[in-house]
C-alpha cells in the first residue's frame, strides 16, 4: 500500500497527541522522537516519491531481444544466405524397337492393349537441393545436387530467383560452386573453423527441403573426421562431421552452424537402413580449400598412390598399425613396389598412427614431388619413394 508524506505525517501527529500527559519530560522527548521522524521520512522519502504509483519499468528497445534462443540468433545471422537449388536435367528420346511406328499405330495399340514405354518418352527430370551464399555472387553446395544439370535456378529466402552458372564440381568430396547471374547486394554466410569444434558442441542444420525455407533442427557434433569408408563410400575422398541434427532430403548442400551461427560444415548425406538418424556435414575448412581451387582452375586435383589401407591394431604394442590392404594394377605404388600386407610406418619422416595421416600427407605432398615412404615388410625395414598423380589418372581394372 502506497502512503503520501502528508499521511504519514498525520498519523504520527494523532500518535503523539494520544501519548500520556502525566510528564513533561516524556511529552518533550516524544516531540523530538516525531520531529527526528518526520525529518528523516522527508529527507529518504520525498512526497513526489511516496505519492507516486508504480509504473511498468522502461525496457530498451533492444531488450526485446534479449530473450531470443542461441538457435534463433543463429538462423537469424546466416537464414538470409540460405538459398534453394532447383535443377532441370532434360531426358532425351530412348532407343525405340524398329517396329516403333507399328508401335505408335493407335489401332494396333487399342487392339493389343499396348502402351509405348514411359522410359522411350522424352522428360525433364527435376530435383531440389540447398545451398548458401559464401561469398559475392557465389553458392557452395553438394556436387549431387547439380552433377548433370541442364538449368539451375538459384532461390533466396525473400522469393526472388535467379540463373545459376557453374563454376566447378568436385565428385571426389561432392561440393561444387555456382555463380548467381544477377546483381548483389548478396546475404553471405559467416565461415566458422570447423578445427575448433569439438564432440559434444551443438549443431544447427539449416536447409530448405521440399521448398520450405530455413527448415532448422538442432543436435550436438556427435564425431570429428569419420572415414567415409566407414560408411561403405568408396568412391568419395573426404572426412565428415557426423552430427545427429537430422538432415532432411532437400537439406544437402546447406549450412551446419554452430551456437554463433557460423558455418562449420555442409550438409551432405544421411544415414538410411541400420543406424539412421546419422547425419553427416563436410567440414568447412576442407570446403574452403576446395572452393578456392575450383574458382581458379574449374576442378580439383586429388594426389593419389593407389592402396586401400586398413588400421589394425597391435595389442602386443598397443598402438594402431596402418596395412596395405590393396594395391591398385599398374599404379605408382604398384611400380615402386608396394605390396599388400606392407606396414607404412612414416612419409617424408612424419610418423603415421592412422589411415587419415598417410591420405593428409599424400595431399599435402600434391603431383609434382616424391613421397619418401618407410615400410615394414616381414620385419624388415624398406625405404620406397613413389611420386603421386592425380586420381583421374589412376588405371582403371
Amino acid at each position: 500500500m502506497l502512503i503520501s508524506y502528508s499521511k504519514v505525517t498525520q498519523i504520527l501527529c494523532i500518535k503523539y497527541f494520544r501519548l500520556s500527559k502525566k510528564s513533561k519530560l516524556k511529552r518533550y522527548k516524544h516531540k523530538r522522537y516525531l520531529l527526528a521522524s518526520a525529518i528523516t521520512i522527508g529527507i529518504l522519502f520525498p512526497s513526489n516519491v511516496i505519492s507516486q504509483k508504480l509504473t511498468k519499468p522502461r525496457f530498451n528497445e533492444a531488450d526485446k531481444y534479449s530473450n531470443k534462443s542461441f538457435i534463433t540468433k543463429a538462423v537469424e545471422k546466416t537464414g538470409s544466405s540460405v538459398v534453394t537449388i532447383d535443377t532441370q536435367r532434360y531426358i532425351e528420346n530412348g532407343k525405340f524397337p524398329r517396329n516403333f511406328q507399328l508401335f505408335q499405330d493407335p489401332y494396333f495399340k487399342k487392339f493389343f492393349g499396348l502402351d509405348l514405354p514411359n522410359d522411350n518418352q522424352p522428360r525433364i527430370e527435376q530435383s531440389q537441393g540447398s545451398g548458401f551464399i559464401f561469398a559475392d555472387g557465389l553458392v557452395i553446395t553438394n556436387a549431387h545436387v547439380v552433377n548433370g544439370s541442364d538449368e539451375v535456378v538459384v532461390g533466396l529466402t525473400n522469393g526472388e530467383k535467379y540463373k545459376g552458372k557453374l563454376v566447378g564440381q568436385d565428385f571426389f568430396t561432392d561440393l561444387a560452386v555456382l555463380e548467381i547471374e544477377g546483381k548483389g547486394p548478396w546475404p553471405k554466410a559467416q565461415l566458422g573453423d570447423s578445427t575448433k569444434i569439438k564432440v559434444g558442441d551443438w549443431a544447427i542444420a539449416v536447409g530448405n527441403p521440399f521448398g520450405l525455407d530455413n527448415t532448422v533442427t538442432l543436435g550436438i557434433i556427435s564425431n570429428l573426421n569419420r572415414d567415409v569408408s566407414q560408411l561403405g563410400i568408396y568412391d568419395k575422398k573426404f572426412d565428415l562431421i557426423q552430427t545427429d541434427a537430422a538432415i532432411n532430403p532437400g537439406n544437402s548442400g546447406g549450412p551446419l552452424l554452430n551456437s554463433s551461427g557460423e558455418v562449420i560444415g555442409i550438409n551432405t548425406l544421411i544415414r538410411s537402413g541400420p543406424g539412421a538418424g546419422l547425419s553427416f556435414a563436410i567440414p568447412i575448412n576442407k570446403a574452403k580449400k576446395i572452393a578456392k581451387e575450383l574458382i581458379k582452375t574449374g576442378k580439383v586435383i586429388h594426389p593419389m598412390i593407389g592402396i586401400s589401407l586398413l588400421n589394425e591394431f597391435n595389442f602386443e604394442t598397443n598402438k594402431m598399425n596402418v596395412k596395405v590392404d590393396y594395391v591398385v594394377p599398374r599404379s605408382p605404388a604398384d611400380k615402386n613396389g608396394i605390396l599388400k600386407n606392407d606396414f607404412i610406418l612414416k612419409i617424408n619422416q612424419k610418423s603415421i598412427i592412422s589411415s587419415n595421416d598417410v591420405v593428409n600427407e599424400i595431399n599435402n605432398n600434391g603431383i609434382k614431388k616424391y613421397l619418401n615412404i618407410l615400410l615394414r615388410r616381414n620385419n624388415k625395414l624398406i625405404t620406397i619413394k613413389v611420386k603421386p598423380i592425380d586420381i583421374r589418372n589412376l588405371p582403371k581394372n
